[in-house]
């Protein structure tokens, strides 16, 4: 009965709407092909990610290596299949602390207003003045790089947009009459919030998060491109366009691949979120 109520209601109309979108459809085909890439690169990759041969080192792509060896003689095919493992899970982990920290802190806001609204924003603002790329940059060179620090630093200093957005849905759903009927209900706080008003502010919250984690790939390449991501031998977008750098002139492959890798995950994403966000604003229904 539930779940026929919320297809009536929420997934029909969403889907009739997505599926109008081709971009969006595209975006939705590349994501799902980005996880079977991921999900199947033990059995994808023809190669050990980590295996060199100095006996072809820098080889130019052929039938043997599809996309070519890099300086250790390492197959760039197999480091990018399992390089996408690390990018996805990088982008979803640090996406999902993020959006975690934003949810309870835009929550707090919105619904409590007054002096907890003022705290946590004027949190907020402090946050957003220092622009987050040098303030990775500064948290990581205290750190050890590693991908769970990527994670976490990426996460912790990637929350305040969607905070921004949760409160602004607070205030706008707290004084709806279903919550007045929950309070008159004698319904507590946490259960208010947890079971009337969250699910309701949660539309927003799915597209930000949608580009976020394309946002968070970037950034977790462009850490691991600068030597402070994921370090060697683990195999990532960025450090394989590290190598490429030092051989950019003899190895076009090293830097071509893993850059339209990286691309193609960012736009995928990307087309996935607008598509997402059209399909929920109730003005575009038909």
């Amino acid at each position: 009965m539930v779940v026929d109520k919320l297809k009536r209601a929420w997934i029909s109309p969403f889907w009739r709407q997505f599926k109008r979108n081709r971009l969006a459809l595209l975006g939705g085909a590349i994501v799902i092909l980005l996880f079977l890439a991921a999900a199947l690169a033990p059995l994808l990759a023809p190669y050990d990610p980590a295996e060199f041969d100095v006996k072809k080192i820098l080889e130019a792509p052929s039938p043997a290596h599809p996309l070519g060896t890099d300086q250790l003689g390492r197959d760039v095919l197999s480091r990018v299949l399992w390089g996408s493992r690390i990018s996805l899970l990088v982008g979803f982990v640090a996406v999902g602390i993020a959006t975690a920290i934003g949810v309870l802190l835009g929550s707090l806001a919105g619904y409590y207003g007054g002096w907890v609204d003022a705290l946590i924003m004027r949190f907020v603002d402090v946050m957003l003045t220092f622009p987050r790329f040098f303030l990775l940059l500064a948290v990581i060179a205290f750190l050890k790089p590693s991908i769970f620090t990527i994670m976490g630093v990426i996460g912790v200093t990637g929350w305040m947009g969607v905070a921004r957005l949760v409160r602004a849905e607070f205030f706008s759903l707290k004084e709806r009459e279903f919550v007045q009927s929950a309070r008159a209900l004698g319904a507590r706080d946490h259960r208010i919030i947890g079971r009337h008003v969250l699910p309701n502010a949660l539309a927003p919250v799915l597209v930000s998060a949608t580009f976020g984690v394309a946002g968070a790939i970037l950034t977790e390449s462009a850490l691991s491109f600068l030597g402070l991501g994921v370090q060697p031998p683990t195999p990532s977008w960025g450090n394989i366009l590290t190598d490429g750098k030092a051989n950019i002139e003899i190895a076009w492959w090293l830097s071509l691949y893993p850059g339209l890798a990286i691309l193609v995950t960012v736009l995928g994403y990307n087309l996935l979120g607008e598509g997402i966000r059209d399909a929920l604003d109730p003005r575009l229904r038909q």
